[in-house]
């Protein structure tokens, strides 16, 4: 809801003139830091009791504004608090509705502090409530992986290089690389998450508070990690935030990869993958389409996620320090980015559980010449060095292409005329299964190779990256669509 009434902004003592009101309108951030409320809020009574016991609040003047505070979030829970036309940011929407509650005395709640390291200390807040979310959605489209792998059992196909079919490959395995590239996110996710809790509050704008505040104290009661180092760094750095958008691209770039795959071993031409209709769209005009289009959205975000990440580093090249009003535009890149993951990891790993295989098409594309290498290596076996022995295989494969004939139909003669260690006998090597069994070294596409891979994903999946934000400051979240968000 919004109310027409005005008050004046924090910060208007200086000023003999209102603010254009074009200007205000570019200048204020409500709109995208609204998000924020909830965070707002725990930090205010937070930073109550810290000024309580800096000696700044009397007991009953701190459960005056800790209880207003508390009104507040309700407000926002049930989505009855009220924005007013001069709210320029949620941090000044928060004061100035806890000064109509409890009177001048909520005008206290700003001693010592500033909007500079408010705004960084909300900001990390949420990002550290988020990001347990999005390391449960990315399980389930690791889980979905997982599930497609355990069902694959002896179903091989053409793995590819250059999109040219190269050797077989179990389809267990080609289903596990797109898991351990989702692993590395995750991981990364876990890696960013001490490096978020670090909380700037007590930077004040830019010199530190004036008032004997224990951080340390207030970081732990906030669930942050650490306290930063350096005031100056502090209200600055949003390292945090860009390091976020590397990962969310990164991420993205992989769930990219994935679908494009997903689009093409759909195709007809290869109909190695079929999408159940719940999971594709139609054409308006061609009534025999069926359309991989949620795939093709995933791969689109890709880029979209690069965006979000190439924007912020523009915005951050250059800044002096510490604080600079650029910095209001870190939030709605980083917004934009977790609320992009989190429509597309859902319904992808949906999708990804509903796939069905056709094993016959995939294998019936595993040709006598995708075994060439084991051809080679059963030359460097009989003793001839693996140059030589690939530069032999090669003949044979120009041969069988010659002929129009795969390579095990080509003749004794024909082989012997090639090299003398060539014999139809030594054609049975070229087998798929023979092929596989053949590598099952630690990582490799052999089956025990890529069971021992499978119980390795199943360890993994048991093992949370990204820690659970404590609940005290967790039990004030609500959905944000609660805020009218």
């Amino acid at each position: 809801m919004e109310d027409s009434s005005a008050s004046a902004p924090l910060w208007m003592g200086r000023f003999e003139q209102p603010m254009d009101a074009a200007a205000w309108a570019l200048n204020a951030s409500l709109d995208v830091d609204r998000r924020l409320a909830l965070e707002d809020v725990r930090v205010n009574q937070a930073w109550a009791e810290a000024l309580h016991e800096a000696g700044v609040l009397s007991v009953a003047e701190r459960d005056a504004i800790v209880a207003g505070l508390g009104t507040i979030a309700h407000e926002f829970q049930t989505g009855t608090f009220v924005f007013r036309a001069s709210d320029e940011d949620i941090h000044t929407a928060v004061e100035r509705r806890l000064r109509e509650l409890v009177g001048p005395l909520g005008g206290k709640i700003a001693t010592g502090r500033s909007r500079n390291d408010l705004v960084a200390t909300d900001f990390r807040l949420w990002l550290l409530g988020q990001l347990p979310h999005l390391e449960e959605n990315l399980i389930q489209v690791q889980m979905a992986l997982l599930t497609q792998a355990e069902a694959s059992s002896g179903i091989y196909l053409p793995g590819y290089t250059h999109l040219q079919r190269a050797q077989p490959v179990l389809l267990a395995h080609w289903w596990l690389s797109f898991f351990w590239m989702l692993e590395r996110d995750r991981q990364r996710l876990g890696d960013l998450y001490p490096r978020v809790a670090v909380m700037p509050m007590g930077a004040g704008a830019l010199a530190g508070a004036g008032f004997p505040i224990d951080r340390e104290k207030l970081a732990q009661r906030l669930g942050f990690l650490a306290v930063s180092q350096n005031s100056l760094d502090a209200v600055a750095d949003r390292d945090f935030a860009a390091e976020f958008l590397f990962v969310a691209a990164m991420l993205g770039v992989h769930l990219s990869q994935l679908a494009e795959m997903v689009v093409l071993f759909s195709s007809q031409e290869f109909a190695f993958l079929e999408l159940p209709d719940r999971f594709a769209t139609g054409s308006s005009l061609m009534p025999q389409k069926k359309n991989p289009d949620l795939f093709e959205l995933t791969r689109a975000k890709a880029g979209i996620l690069l965006g979000h990440l190439t924007a912020l580093m523009t915005v951050l090249k250059g800044l002096p320090l510490a604080y600079n009003k650029d910095l209001q535009e870190d939030k709605g890149q980083v917004f934009a980015a977790m609320d992009t993951l989190l429509a597309v990891l859902p319904v992808l790993a949906a999708a990804l559980r509903a796939i069905k295989v056709n094993a016959e098409h995939m294998q019936a594309a595993v040709t006598d010449e995708l075994m060439a290498t084991d051809l080679a290596d059963y030359l460097v076996e009989q003793g001839l060095p693996f140059r030589e022995a690939h530069a032999v295989v090669g003949r044979v494969v120009r041969e069988a292409l010659a002929l129009g004939r795969p390579i095990t139909d080509l003749s004794e003669q024909a082989l012997q005329a090639i090299h003398p260690l060539l014999t139809r006998s030594a054609l049975a090597i070229l087998d798929p299964v023979q092929s596989l069994a053949r590598r099952n070294l630690s990582g490799g596409s052999g089956p025990q190779a890529v069971e021992a891979q499978l119980q390795a994903a199943r360890v993994v999946l048991n093992q949370r990256r990204v820690p659970i934000l404590r609940e005290n400051v967790r039990s004030i979240r609500t959905s944000e669509t609660s805020i009218g968000l």
